[in-house]
């Protein structure tokens, strides 16, 4: 089995394509939050969110130690 080398090169880009995903996804969840009259419905997409808000700070987090890691050409 042939094993694929580590390229780090586009990581930045992919993970801001998944943060910007991430905020679209949750304008979306307050959107239907404002539109539904189901109190369920709505405490799990603001529980969604709010899972959706830990991950951006852990993808943002992540956006900076990659561009610091392309700034030093990954050594």
């Amino acid at each position: 089995m042939k094993h694929n080398p580590d390229d780090r090169r586009d990581n930045v880009e992919r993970l801001q394509e998944n943060i910007s995903n991430t905020i679209e996804n949750m304008h979306r969840a307050e959107e239907m939050i404002e539109k539904t009259s189901d109190e369920k419905m709505k405490e799990t997409l603001r529980e969604k969110n709010k899972r959706r808000e830990q991950t951006l700070e852990g993808l943002r987090q992540e956006i900076r130690e990659e561009a610091l890691a392309r700034e030093r050409d990954y050594k």
